[in-house]
């Protein structure tokens, strides 16, 4: 006797762990009684407390031995158990994750007519190894596929390719099949009789692409997708095929397909419009990088990622060109960097070529008004960062004219620094509410009065290049 044990209760309140895999690749093929069988001495295997007896087991189930034995030789074969002896009976219960890797051992018998029908199959050809039959076995075993419709794939394969087949090609258009649902020998022949339905289709574009063999069975497969799930009709196929270049084949046309059925371009006509624009879109991308001083070996990356973002923003060809080559001149050399401004343009609304140009305009009208300042001032010295923020200080924020600001100019002219003693001025008249040239004139600039803050880092350049500046200038201050 034991010395510790469950009691009947406890097992019978217990759990009896039953895998997913058994549920789901061996339950839905197998007969009641087999899972019965399976299930309970599964049961019986983690209650050691119970009559662990075969006469025992086969009373409570309600069945013969010799129904016991058979089911167990089903599950024996299926790899799921092993069956030690027979007199007396003993069965050892094997991890499913360890059926999963190992090879299965079938009875000799149980599949000698397909392995004969296998062999004339590939009679004067090639020999069918120990190896490929293994797997063949494991598949039909684990699909549950039919014999006679695994040889009807074999067939057809073998006649399409000829001699060149291999088993895993067998194998793999087997399983795509029994994926779908596929596993019966007549679900096996109403596919093939499709696929011969869809022969001239295929005959027209094995013809245009100067294929003279048979077609294979995925490429079947791809043209019966291309017809039926993507909608497109022959002649759209047939087109594809005649534009594009040499050494086109299915893969390449599925990509293309595939392609334009997410962009929902189903007729010619709408695929050659696409195209067309495609290629001025490369033409683009291509003058840009030039521009910027970039290059990219896959223009593709630059046209999905940047260009066609821009024209749908509404920017045109020119103003995108304009821009590159005006980043390349303010040191702004990546894409990133041109879809920042772009970006900042656009939120000015500034999407061709002419508001561009009308936008510099502004900016340098504002810059010669500064330099009649400087010159009025005997200041000789091109427009810089603190000049335009003064500027903008006293006419946008401060709301000065321009007849006060000339005026300002006139008192401070021929002080020691004259730039200073205008600022001052000016903020005087801030401060004290004044608008007009006769109330400046009774009015006498305090010293006290705050100048605007300056940046004393800044360092002037070329003239032409100061006006990209004060552009970049403007247009850096806007938030995107």
């Amino acid at each position: 006797m034991a010395f510790c044990k469950y009691s009947t209760e406890f097992i019978a309140s217990s759990k009896t762990e039953l895998d997913n895999i058994f549920i789901n690749d061996y339950l839905p093929f197998a007969k009641p009684k087999d899972v019965v069988v399976y299930v309970y001495g599964l049961y019986i295997c983690n209650s050691t407390s119970f009559d662990n007896s075969f006469e025992n087991f086969a009373r409570t189930l309600n069945m013969t031995e010799e129904e016991i034995v058979a089911s167990f030789e089903y599950w024996e074969e299926q790899g799921l158990v092993q069956i030690l002896r027979t007199n007396p009976i003993g069965i050892t219960y094997v991890p499913l994750k360890n059926v999963i890797s190992a090879n299965k051992l079938y009875k000799p018998d149980k599949y000698t007519t397909f392995n004969q029908q296998a062999n004339d199959i590939f009679m004067g050809k090639r020999a069918i190894s120990k190896h490929e039959y293994q797997e063949y076995y494991d598949f039909l075993e684990r699909y549950h596929f039919e014999p006679e419709a695994l040889l009807m794939i074999m067939k057809y394969c073998v006649e399409t390719k000829k001699s060149a087949v291999g088993y895993n090609y067998i194998l793999t258009v087997a399983k795509n099949w029994a994926n779908e649902g596929l596993t019966t020998t007549l679900q096996v022949e109403e596919r093939l009789q499709k696929f011969e339905e869809k022969s001239p289709e295929i005959t027209e574009i094995f013809n245009c692409l100067g294929i003279k063999r048979a077609p294979y069975v995925e490429e079947r497969a791809l043209l019966n997708k291309w017809l039926n799930e993507y909608g497109f009709n022959l002649e759209a196929i047939l087109h594809i095929c005649k534009s594009q270049k040499k050494h086109l084949n299915f893969e390449k046309i599925d990509s293309l397909l595939t392609k334009y059925y997410e962009m929902k371009l189903f007729s010619s006509i709408e695929i050659d419009n696409f195209e067309k624009e495609k290629q001025e879109l490369y033409t683009i991308a291509k003058d840009i990088n030039k521009s910027l001083g970039l290059y990219y070996e896959n223009l593709e990356v630059v046209v999905e990622n940047y260009i066609l973002k821009w024209i749908n923003l509404g920017f045109d060809k020119n103003l995108l060109l304009s821009i590159a080559e005006f980043c390349f001149r303010t040191s702004v050399r990546t894409l990133d960097g041109m879809d920042k401004m772009c970006a900042k343009l656009f939120k000015l609304g500034i999407l061709s070529l002419s508001a561009f140009e009308e936008h510099i305009g502004n900016i340098l009208a504002i810059d010669n008004k500064i330099q009649e300042i400087l010159d009025s001032l005997s200041i000789n010295r091109i427009v810089n960062y603190i000049d335009r923020e003064n500027y903008k200080t006293w006419t946008e924020s401060w709301k000065i004219s321009e007849e006060l600001i000339s005026h300002a100019c006139s008192l401070a002219k021929g002080k020691e620094n004259p730039l200073k003693y205008l600022s001052r001025v000016l903020a005087d008249w801030h401060e004290k509410g004044i608008k007009t040239i006769a109330e400046a004139k009774d009015t006498i600039p305090t010293n006290n009065t705050k100048l605007p803050q300056q940046n004393k880092n800044f360092t002037g350049r070329s003239y032409s290049q100061e006006q990209l500046n004060a552009l970049f200038q403007s247009i850096d201050e806007i938030d995107v």
